[in-house]
Protein backbone atom coordinates (compact mmCIF):
# COMPACT_ATOMS: atom_id res chain seq x y z
CA UNK A 1 0.00 0.00 0.00
CA UNK A 2 2.92 2.26 1.21
CA UNK A 3 4.66 1.57 -2.51
CA UNK A 4 1.14 2.84 -4.44
CA UNK A 5 0.59 5.84 -2.08
CA UNK A 6 4.31 7.30 -3.12
CA UNK A 7 4.02 7.56 -6.56
CA UNK A 8 0.68 9.14 -6.33
CA UNK A 9 1.12 11.60 -3.68
CA UNK A 10 4.37 12.91 -6.25
CA UNK A 11 2.16 13.16 -8.72
CA UNK A 12 -0.54 15.26 -6.95
CA UNK A 13 2.19 17.58 -5.86
CA UNK A 14 4.21 18.23 -8.84
CA UNK A 15 0.42 18.73 -10.44
CA UNK A 16 -0.01 21.11 -7.50
CA UNK A 17 3.30 22.95 -7.91
CA UNK A 18 2.42 23.15 -12.00
CA UNK A 19 -0.57 24.95 -10.82
CA UNK A 20 0.88 26.98 -8.46
CA UNK A 21 3.89 28.15 -11.41
CA UNK A 22 0.82 29.61 -13.15
CA UNK A 23 0.75 33.69 -13.43
CA UNK A 24 -1.95 34.79 -10.84
CA UNK A 25 -3.53 38.40 -10.24
CA UNK A 26 -2.38 40.19 -7.46
CA UNK A 27 -2.95 42.20 -5.24
CA UNK A 28 -0.59 45.24 -4.51
CA UNK A 29 0.50 45.83 -1.17
CA UNK A 30 2.65 48.49 0.49
CA UNK A 31 4.69 48.01 4.11
CA UNK A 32 5.27 50.94 5.82
CA UNK A 33 7.87 50.77 8.47
CA UNK A 34 7.66 53.45 11.18
CA UNK A 35 8.85 53.94 14.47
CA UNK A 36 6.37 53.48 17.10
CA UNK A 37 5.04 57.14 17.70
CA UNK A 38 3.76 56.53 21.51
CA UNK A 39 7.46 55.05 22.29
CA UNK A 40 6.11 52.48 24.20
CA UNK A 41 9.65 50.79 24.36
CA UNK A 42 8.84 46.90 24.46
CA UNK A 43 11.08 45.83 22.07
CA UNK A 44 15.23 45.43 22.18
CA UNK A 45 15.53 49.02 20.58
CA UNK A 46 14.83 51.46 23.14
CA UNK A 47 14.45 55.47 23.20
CA UNK A 48 15.57 57.33 26.08
CA UNK A 49 13.24 60.07 27.45
CA UNK A 50 15.21 63.13 26.05
CA UNK A 51 15.44 61.43 22.90
CA UNK A 52 11.37 61.41 22.83
CA UNK A 53 9.71 63.21 20.32
CA UNK A 54 6.29 64.56 20.77
CA UNK A 55 4.11 63.94 17.45
CA UNK A 56 1.15 65.83 18.49
CA UNK A 57 3.48 69.20 18.40
CA UNK A 58 5.18 70.97 14.95
CA UNK A 59 7.00 70.50 13.22
CA UNK A 60 5.90 66.84 13.52
CA UNK A 61 2.09 67.36 13.13
CA UNK A 62 3.04 68.77 9.98
CA UNK A 63 4.71 65.87 8.52
CA UNK A 64 2.48 63.18 9.52
CA UNK A 65 -0.30 65.40 7.53
CA UNK A 66 1.82 65.24 4.40
CA UNK A 67 2.79 61.17 4.48
CA UNK A 68 -0.68 60.90 5.08
CA UNK A 69 -1.29 62.59 1.84
CA UNK A 70 1.05 61.04 0.14
CA UNK A 71 0.36 58.08 1.23
CA UNK A 72 -3.46 58.62 -0.15
CA UNK A 73 -1.65 59.34 -3.88
CA UNK A 74 -1.10 55.40 -3.56
CA UNK A 75 -4.93 55.10 -2.97
CA UNK A 76 -5.26 51.87 -0.50
CA UNK A 77 -8.13 50.57 -0.39
CA UNK A 78 -7.10 48.23 2.54
CA UNK A 79 -5.48 49.49 5.48
CA UNK A 80 -3.66 46.89 7.72
CA UNK A 81 -2.30 47.74 11.57
CA UNK A 82 -0.26 46.20 13.94
CA UNK A 83 -2.52 45.45 16.52
CA UNK A 84 -3.97 41.80 16.87
CA UNK A 85 -7.18 40.93 16.03
CA UNK A 86 -8.39 39.96 19.18
CA UNK A 87 -8.85 43.85 19.60
CA UNK A 88 -10.59 44.14 15.96
CA UNK A 89 -14.06 45.41 18.00
CA UNK A 90 -12.02 48.34 20.11
CA UNK A 91 -10.31 49.79 17.02
CA UNK A 92 -13.93 49.60 14.96
CA UNK A 93 -15.17 51.32 17.86
CA UNK A 94 -12.42 54.04 17.92
CA UNK A 95 -12.43 54.75 14.22
CA UNK A 96 -16.09 55.44 13.65
CA UNK A 97 -16.05 57.73 16.40
CA UNK A 98 -12.79 59.67 14.55
CA UNK A 99 -14.65 59.18 11.45
CA UNK A 100 -17.74 60.77 13.15
CA UNK A 101 -15.74 63.63 14.96
CA UNK A 102 -15.83 62.64 17.99
CA UNK A 103 -12.19 61.20 18.67
CA UNK A 104 -9.06 63.18 19.10
CA UNK A 105 -6.40 61.24 18.08
CA UNK A 106 -4.31 59.67 20.33
CA UNK A 107 -0.26 59.35 19.89
CA UNK A 108 0.18 56.26 18.08
CA UNK A 109 0.76 55.67 14.20
CA UNK A 110 -2.28 53.55 14.08
CA UNK A 111 -4.06 56.68 14.98
CA UNK A 112 -1.97 59.18 13.00
CA UNK A 113 -1.65 57.67 10.12
CA UNK A 114 -3.99 54.53 9.63
CA UNK A 115 -7.35 56.39 11.24
CA UNK A 116 -6.31 59.23 9.29
CA UNK A 117 -5.66 57.70 5.90
CA UNK A 118 -8.62 55.62 6.04
CA UNK A 119 -10.86 58.49 6.58
CA UNK A 120 -9.40 60.54 3.89
CA UNK A 121 -10.38 57.63 1.96
CA UNK A 122 -13.62 57.20 3.43
CA UNK A 123 -12.44 53.55 4.35
CA UNK A 124 -14.91 51.48 6.33
CA UNK A 125 -12.69 49.74 8.49
CA UNK A 126 -8.83 49.31 9.52
CA UNK A 127 -7.87 45.67 9.99
CA UNK A 128 -5.62 44.21 12.61
CA UNK A 129 -3.00 41.55 11.79
CA UNK A 130 -0.44 41.44 14.23
CA UNK A 131 0.26 38.02 16.01
CA UNK A 132 3.03 37.60 19.19
CA UNK A 133 4.16 33.81 17.44
CA UNK A 134 4.17 30.99 19.17
CA UNK A 135 7.65 29.34 20.56
CA UNK A 136 8.11 25.45 20.46
CA UNK A 137 7.16 23.74 23.45
CA UNK A 138 10.86 22.88 24.43
CA UNK A 139 11.36 26.87 24.34
CA UNK A 140 8.37 27.07 26.57
CA UNK A 141 9.73 24.85 29.04
CA UNK A 142 13.30 26.79 29.08
CA UNK A 143 11.27 29.28 30.46
CA UNK A 144 9.66 27.47 33.51
CA UNK A 145 12.77 26.43 34.76
CA UNK A 146 14.50 29.33 36.32
CA UNK A 147 18.07 27.78 35.97
CA UNK A 148 18.22 26.71 32.31
CA UNK A 149 16.50 30.97 31.40
CA UNK A 150 19.10 32.37 33.35
CA UNK A 151 21.94 30.83 31.75
CA UNK A 152 19.91 31.54 28.27
CA UNK A 153 19.54 35.11 29.41
CA UNK A 154 23.66 35.26 30.34
CA UNK A 155 24.41 33.65 26.73
CA UNK A 156 21.59 36.28 25.27
CA UNK A 157 23.14 39.20 26.92
CA UNK A 158 27.01 38.28 27.19
CA UNK A 159 28.03 36.11 24.46
CA UNK A 160 30.57 37.58 21.83
CA UNK A 161 28.55 38.25 18.93
CA UNK A 162 25.57 39.23 21.21
CA UNK A 163 23.92 42.26 19.72
CA UNK A 164 22.16 42.82 23.14
CA UNK A 165 25.61 43.24 25.44
CA UNK A 166 25.01 46.62 25.58
CA UNK A 167 22.03 48.90 25.43
CA UNK A 168 20.10 49.71 21.83
CA UNK A 169 18.85 52.66 21.80
CA UNK A 170 17.53 55.01 18.96
CA UNK A 171 18.83 58.85 18.55
CA UNK A 172 16.12 61.54 18.22
CA UNK A 173 14.19 62.06 15.38
CA UNK A 174 14.58 65.53 13.93
CA UNK A 175 12.75 64.60 10.56
CA UNK A 176 9.90 61.99 10.45
CA UNK A 177 9.92 62.37 6.84
CA UNK A 178 13.81 61.59 6.77
CA UNK A 179 13.39 59.04 9.14
CA UNK A 180 10.69 56.71 7.28
CA UNK A 181 13.09 57.20 3.98
CA UNK A 182 15.83 55.68 6.28
CA UNK A 183 13.73 52.93 8.05
CA UNK A 184 12.35 51.68 4.59
CA UNK A 185 15.54 51.43 2.57
CA UNK A 186 16.17 47.80 1.51
CA UNK A 187 19.62 48.12 2.70
CA UNK A 188 18.57 49.18 5.99
CA UNK A 189 15.86 46.25 6.20
CA UNK A 190 18.52 44.26 4.89
CA UNK A 191 20.68 44.15 7.88
CA UNK A 192 18.12 44.29 10.02
CA UNK A 193 17.43 40.40 9.00
CA UNK A 194 20.95 39.29 9.47
CA UNK A 195 20.91 40.41 13.32
CA UNK A 196 18.28 37.35 13.95
CA UNK A 197 20.86 34.99 12.46
CA UNK A 198 23.63 36.20 15.59
CA UNK A 199 22.47 35.39 19.25
CA UNK A 200 20.22 33.98 20.40
CA UNK A 201 19.66 32.09 17.60
CA UNK A 202 23.18 30.02 18.19
CA UNK A 203 22.36 29.31 21.81
CA UNK A 204 22.55 25.14 22.57
CA UNK A 205 22.12 23.67 25.89
CA UNK A 206 23.49 20.82 24.30
CA UNK A 207 25.83 20.92 21.80
CA UNK A 208 23.94 20.38 18.70
CA UNK A 209 20.43 20.87 20.10
CA UNK A 210 18.53 23.86 18.42
CA UNK A 211 17.18 25.62 21.21
CA UNK A 212 18.43 29.07 19.93
CA UNK A 213 17.15 27.98 16.63
CA UNK A 214 13.75 27.26 17.57
CA UNK A 215 13.63 30.30 19.71
CA UNK A 216 14.01 32.78 17.24
CA UNK A 217 11.23 30.72 15.18
CA UNK A 218 8.67 30.97 17.80
CA UNK A 219 9.69 34.61 18.52
CA UNK A 220 10.36 36.23 15.30
CA UNK A 221 10.30 34.01 12.14
CA UNK A 222 6.88 32.32 13.23
CA UNK A 223 6.03 35.27 14.42
CA UNK A 224 5.74 37.08 10.93
CA UNK A 225 4.50 34.06 9.37
CA UNK A 226 1.19 34.39 11.25
CA UNK A 227 0.90 38.17 10.35
CA UNK A 228 1.66 37.83 6.72
CA UNK A 229 -1.16 34.71 7.25
CA UNK A 230 -3.13 37.61 8.83
CA UNK A 231 -3.09 39.71 5.85
CA UNK A 232 -3.94 36.94 3.87
CA UNK A 233 -7.25 36.63 5.66
CA UNK A 234 -8.49 39.96 5.15
CA UNK A 235 -11.22 39.92 2.34
CA UNK A 236 -9.29 40.98 -0.79
CA UNK A 237 -9.26 41.50 -4.43
CA UNK A 238 -6.61 41.85 -7.61
CA UNK A 239 -7.58 45.49 -7.74
CA UNK A 240 -7.29 46.06 -4.35
CA UNK A 241 -4.47 48.07 -2.83
CA UNK A 242 -3.68 47.16 0.78
CA UNK A 243 -1.15 49.30 2.98
CA UNK A 244 0.30 47.92 6.07
CA UNK A 245 1.23 50.16 8.85
CA UNK A 246 4.40 48.14 10.77
CA UNK A 247 7.29 48.56 13.11
CA UNK A 248 10.38 49.14 10.75
CA UNK A 249 12.11 45.11 12.42
CA UNK A 250 8.86 43.07 10.91
CA UNK A 251 9.87 44.07 6.88
CA UNK A 252 12.70 42.28 7.27
CA UNK A 253 10.55 39.55 6.78
CA UNK A 254 7.27 40.93 5.59
CA UNK A 255 8.96 42.24 2.50
CA UNK A 256 10.50 39.29 1.32
CA UNK A 257 7.29 37.20 1.87
CA UNK A 258 5.64 39.72 0.12
CA UNK A 259 8.37 40.19 -2.67
CA UNK A 260 8.25 35.86 -3.29
CA UNK A 261 4.44 36.23 -2.81
CA UNK A 262 2.22 34.82 -5.96
CA UNK A 263 -0.70 36.24 -4.20
CA UNK A 264 0.72 40.08 -3.51
CA UNK A 265 2.86 42.19 -5.65
CA UNK A 266 5.47 44.59 -3.19
CA UNK A 267 5.14 48.30 -3.71
CA UNK A 268 7.88 50.79 -1.89
CA UNK A 269 6.71 53.25 0.06
CA UNK A 270 9.81 54.92 -0.85
CA UNK A 271 8.33 57.35 -3.83
CA UNK A 272 5.68 58.47 -1.49
CA UNK A 273 7.31 59.25 1.18
CA UNK A 274 9.44 61.58 -0.87
CA UNK A 275 6.33 63.18 -2.42
CA UNK A 276 5.44 63.99 1.26
CA UNK A 277 8.57 66.61 0.83
CA UNK A 278 6.83 68.66 -0.95
CA UNK A 279 3.04 68.39 0.33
Amino acid sequence: MKKLLIPLIVAICNTAIAQQNEILPQTEIMTLGVFHFAYPNLDVVTTADKDKISVMEEPYQSEIIAISKALCDYKPTIIAVEVTPDQQFTIDSLYSLYKNNQLILGKGEVYQLGFRIGKNLNLPTIYCVNDWGKLYDNVEELFKDTSRAAKFEAYFLNSPDSIYKTPISTKKVSSIINELNSLNEPDQIKERLSVYLLNPFKYEEQPGDFIGADFETGRWFNRNLRIYRNIQRIPHQADDRILLIIGREHLNLLNLFFNVSKEFKFVSPLPYLESARNK
